[in-house]
Formats: structure tokens, C-alpha cells, sequence
């Protein structure tokens, strides 16, 4: 890994389209940010169009799409993380009707609006807040930035979207009078049902898909506060799921084998993960070999980010120490290089399209925000998805302009709709969504007063384009070495945690705990390596990956992970126990 040699990576030609484009399940999760954001936004939509003051819409907007954030967050911690994504949109909003209320000159407001988003980018990454990250403040602070405002007017704009987001808090955090456990058993079936299917077709990659689910369920238990008797439960319940990845690889190992009653572990994590997702009591895992199982402590394992599944699925950290924020403004920051093709983007793309005639090119920089993501790959998937679902958008906007423009109250309904729409079917993909967002974008320039449609659509068609092209041309022209250090990094972590594994295995008298501490730090440790390296493969112009020495440190990792199940005397349970 020490080595500078530079290679090409990836070959552009060989970027992906069809599996960026490909449909997929839609999250179990997927109404819950659908109905917050549309509930968010009703009430002051409804109350602007009865005081006959939907040209405000724009600014309530702001606060209602706070209600997106902290879904997969238990309310403890959702509480304090909306809080500050509320603070984060008001001083973002505030930044941008500052400007814009300044100078109406657009060379600057397309300066203002890229340094925004780089740092929207920058901590955004840096906090883990979680999908869907930087972009729908991007999407707030470049369309106040291109709005006619004034000075005096900036005050009582921004009241309106601090009002807007305490009512989002509210919304999102309404469901805690109803089932104040329901994200840590959501988080904790997720693991289950991962585990299931690592059980049922072992291999590196489901392995590393229940990895991630089990770290981000314990995240989540940690995060909601003082051990209860169900969330102790909840612990074993995930303690049961990590016997079915301690196996060497494919093949029989823990877990893998016959359940109790006859039944395949597959099959009893499933049932598990159902009942846990219901709200009825949650079940409770038999005895282990006969014997009462121990409630082992939780390691204190640090908080490292989690790999992004979905940009709606992935489980956010919501951890957000401030040194940590300030550090990655730095230059030499990790994630520097996403915030420099952010600003290099955004810029580039603004200062295009107002050269070819758009003068309020924010389409153009949203775009070119939107689609930065870990590495060229995904960045290249995110440029196929944000553009196909923008053009269909437009489309879709086109064909509801007749209705749009019959009244007010059309207006706020087909927003509400919209709303819902966007964060219904983005789940199953970043253009499925889109296809939503982009008529929703259009109706809030409609709240302003009637616009020609021509203009509009020939303009947002111009903005997309241009803005995808050039914010991938900035992910392109600069080079991210980081993800190479990160495997570097990554590589010693997991020899370290093996070593100490190891070590701990050899001693006779070490206890279980100190077992499941050696094997909870080196599993976690293998997943962030698996991570690393799949982010570092899909970037371009990176120095050269050690190969065999990655492969190396997972069979021996995995192959330790093994003899600690042996150890700890198996958690998979014994067939004379009969059924959960």
C-alpha cells in the first residue's frame, strides 16, 4: 500500500448503465419520510393558500423538508438531530436570502451558491446525518438564492422557515406517543433478515451486507439511551444473527445448519425479524446448549462510518461531534476531494448555463451538487439517474400544467402529492424519485405567478444537462487518493483487530466477554475493509490496490472469526431446544 504508483482504475467505458438504472425493492421504511413530509407540509401550505399568500410557499417548504432527516434514528437522539438539521436549513436559507437580497449580480450568486454547497457537501459527510444528505439543502439555498428578495423582507422569510421546521420536529417525532421502541426493532429485524439470507446463501457479499445491518442495528441501540429489558433482548436477538457470519465462508458454520424444531436458521432469523417488525411482544431466543444464555456487554466499539446502501436506506451515525465538523472543512479533510468536486461543479455548471442564456441557473448547480458521490462509479450512476429522472420529470410537469394552473388550491394538492410521491418511489431508485422531484421544483417557481411554460421546461431541460455533464466532469478532474489511504488504513485496522483476537483466544482464562469484544471489534473491523475496498475499486486514477494482501487479511480474518464462535461455546441454538 505504500506504493505511489498511479493506475487507471476503472475504465470509463466500462461504467454501468443498466444496473444504475434497474428498479429495486422498495424500503421498509419508505412511507415513513413520505407521510412526515407531506403531513409537514399541509398545514402551512393550506394556511398560506387560505391567507391568499402562496408566494411564501418556498420559504415554509424549507423548514416542512426537514422532516425527511432521522427516520432510522431512535427518538432520543432523532430529537436532537432534527434540531440541528432545522438550525442547519435556517442558516443556510439565511446565508442565501442575505445574498441575493444584496447583489442581483448572478457571477456572484453562482460563487455564493457553489461555496454553499461544498460546504453543505463537506459537512454533510462528515456528520453521517444520513440520506438524504447535502442535497435537499442545496436544493433550498440555490433556489433562494435566485429568488428576487429584499433586505427588509429577509427577516420575516426566515420566521416563516423556522416556523415550518419546529412543526417538521413535531411531525417526526409524533410517532414516539405511539411506539417509542419501533427504530431500534425496525433496525434490529433489518439485521435479522440480512443474517437470514447470509444464512441461506453464504458468500462474501451477503456476508458483508448483514455486517453492515448488525453494526448499524447495534448503532442504533446504543444511540436509544439506558438498557431496557427489550432492548437487552433485542441484543441477544442480534447476537444470534452474528453466529450465522462467524463461518470461514460458504458452507456449513454456525448458524448455518438445522434450527431448532428442525427448522434451518434461515428460516427462525425470518421469523425473528416478523415478529420484531410487529407490536406484540418480541421473542425471546432459546437457552444455548441448555444453559441460560449471559447478557455479555455491548463492546464500546468507536462509531465509523457506515457504507451507503441506498440513498434512502443507508443507517446514519446522527454522531456529530464539532471538532469532527470543523475538521472536514479543511483541505486536507477526508472527505476534501468530494467537497472540491462539489464547489468545482456547481460553479462550472452555473456560469455554463448562464453564458448559454438561463439567468437563474440554481437547476444547474442542484444538479451538479446532487450527483457527487463516494467514488467515480457511483458518481457516474447518480449522473445517469439524476439526468433520465429530470427529463421524465419535465415531461410530467408538462403534461400537469393544465391542472396546475386552474386554481391555488390545485396547487397545494399537487404538491402534497408530489411530496409524497418523490420520497415514495425513491427507494427503489434515485430517477424513480426524481421523476417526483422535478414538478415539484417547477410548482414552487409556479407559487410566485404564472411563468411561460415553454421558458420554464426549456430551461430546466438546459439546466439538467449542462449540470450533470459538468458536475461529472469536476469528479473527474479531481483525483481522490483518499479512498486508497482509507484501504490503507483499513488493512492495519483489521491486522490489529485479528492480532488481539488472536491473542485472546490463546489465553485460557480470558472471558466471554473479552471474547465477544476481540470478535464484535474484528468483525466490524473486516466490514470496514470490505467498505473501503469496494469504494476504492470504483475510482479512477488511484495508486495501485494491494489485491493479494486484501484477500489475505479477510480469509484469515474470517478464519479467526470462526474459532472465536467455537469459543464462545456457539450462539446458534442447540436442536434440543426446541422452538422460538
Amino acid at each position: 500500500m505504500g506504493s505511489a504508483t498511479v493506475t487507471p482504475g476503472l475504465r470509463l467505458r466500462s461504467l454501468p448503465v443498466r444496473e444504475a438504472l434497474r428498479l429495486g425493492r422498495p424500503s421498509d421504511r419508505w412511507f415513513k419520510p413520505a407521510l412526515s413530509v407531506a403531513a409537514a407540509s399541509a398545514l402551512p401550505n393550506l394556511v398560506l393558500c387560505t391567507l391568499g399568500r402562496l408566494d411564501l410557499v418556498a420559504y415554509t417548504m424549507a423548514g416542512s423538508l426537514c422532516a425527511l432527516y432521522g427516520h432510522d434514528l431512535p427518538y432520543a437522539r432523532r430529537a436532537t438531530t432534527l434540531a440541528r438539521v432545522v438550525l442547519g436549513m435556517f442558516a443556510g436559507v439565511a446565508v442565501a436570502l442575505t445574498a441575493a437580497s444584496l447583489t442581483r449580480s448572478a457571477v456572484v450568486l453562482i460563487a455564493v451558491g457553489a461555496v454553499l454547497a461544498a460546504v453543505q457537501k463537506a459537512v454533510a459527510d462528515a456528520s453521517g446525518i444520513g440520506p438524504p444528505g447535502n442535497v435537499i439543502f442545496t436544493f433550498v439555498m440555490a433556489g433562494a438564492l435566485f429568488a428576487p428578495q429584499e433586505i427588509g423582507r429577509v427577516p420575516g422569510h426566515l420566521a416563516l422557515t423556522l416556523a415550518a421546521g419546529a412543526f417538521a420536529w413535531l411531525v417526526a417525532m409524533a410517532p414516539a406517543l405511539r411506539r417509542a421502541d419501533g427504530p431500534e426493532r425496525r433496525a434490529t429485524a433489518r439485521a435479522l433478515t440480512a443474517a437470514a439470507a447470509h444464512a441461506a446463501a453464504p458468500g462474501p457479499q451477503t456476508r458483508h451486507a448483514a455486517t453492515t445491518a448488525l453494526r448499524a442495528a447495534r448503532h442504533c441501540l446504543r444511540l436509544a439511551g439506558a438498557p431496557t429489558a427489550d432492548r437487552r433482548t433485542l441484543h441477544r436477538l442480534l447476537r444470534r444473527a452474528e453466529a450465522t457470519l462467524a463461518g470461514p465462508g460458504p458452507g456449513p458454520g454456525p448458524g448455518h445448519g438445522s434450527g431448532p424444531g428442525g427448522g434451518s436458521a434461515s428460516e427462525q432469523l425470518h421469523a425473528w425479524a416478523a415478529a420484531v417488525r410487529g407490536h406484540g411482544p418480541l421473542p425471546v431466543p432459546p437457552t444455548v446448549h441448555g444453559r441460560p444464555e449471559t447478557d455479555l456487554p455491548e463492546a464500546d466499539l468507536p462509531d465509523t462510518h457506515l457504507p451507503d446502501a441506498h440513498p434512502r436506506d443507508a443507517a446514519p451515525q446522527a454522531r456529530v461531534p464539532r471538532p469532527r465538523l470543523l475538521r472536514s472543512l479543511a483541505p486536507g479533510a477526508a472527505h476534501a476531494p468530494a467537497a472540491l468536486r462539489t464547489l468545482l461543479g456547481c460553479a462550472l455548471a452555473g456560469y455554463a448555463t448562464l453564458l448559454l442564456g438561463v439567468d437563474r441557473p440554481y437547476w444547474a448547480i442542484v444538479t451538479a451538487a446532487s450527483i457527487h458521490q463516494a467514488n467515480i462509479v457511483l458518481t457516474w450512476n447518480r449522473t445517469l439517474q439524476r439526468t433520465l429522472g429530470n427529463l421524465l420529470g419535465v415531461a410530467v410537469f408538462a403534461a400537469a400544467v393544465p391542472l396546475i394552473r386552474t386554481g391555488p388550491v390545485a396547487l397545494v394538492l399537487c404538491l402534497l402529492v408530489l411530496n409524497f410521491a418523490a420520497e415514495a418511489l425513491i427507494s427503489r431508485n434515485y430517477w424513480l424519485g426524481t421523476v417526483a422531484v422535478t414538478p415539484m421544483a417547477l410548482l414552487l417557481v409556479e407559487f410566485t405567478g404564472d411563468h411561460p411554460a415553454g421558458r420554464l421546461i426549456g430551461d430546466r431541460v438546459l439546466d439538467t444537462l449542462i449540470g450533470a455533464a459538468v458536475g461529472f466532469a469536476a469528479a473527474l478532474a479531481v483525483t481522490n487518493h483518499r479512498t486508497t489511504d482509507r484501504v490503507r488504513h483499513a488493512l492495519h485496522a483489521t491486522g490489529r483487530a485479528r492480532a488481539h483476537a488472536e491473542r485472546t483466544l490463546a489465553d485460557p482464562a480470558a472471558e466471554p466477554a473479552a471474547v465477544h469484544a476481540a470478535s464484535r471489534r474484528l468483525a466490524h473491523s473486516l466490514a470496514d475493509l470490505r467498505d473501503a475496498r469496494d469504494t476504492a475499486a470504483g475510482e479512477w486514477r488511484r495508486r495501485t490496490l494491494p489485491e493479494q494482501a486484501l484477500r489475505a487479511a479477510e480469509e484469515a480474518g474470517h478464519r479467526t472469526l470462526a474459532e472465536t464462535a467455537q469459543r464462545r461455546g456457539g450462539l446458534h441454538p442447540a436442536p434440543e431446544s426446541g422452538a422460538a
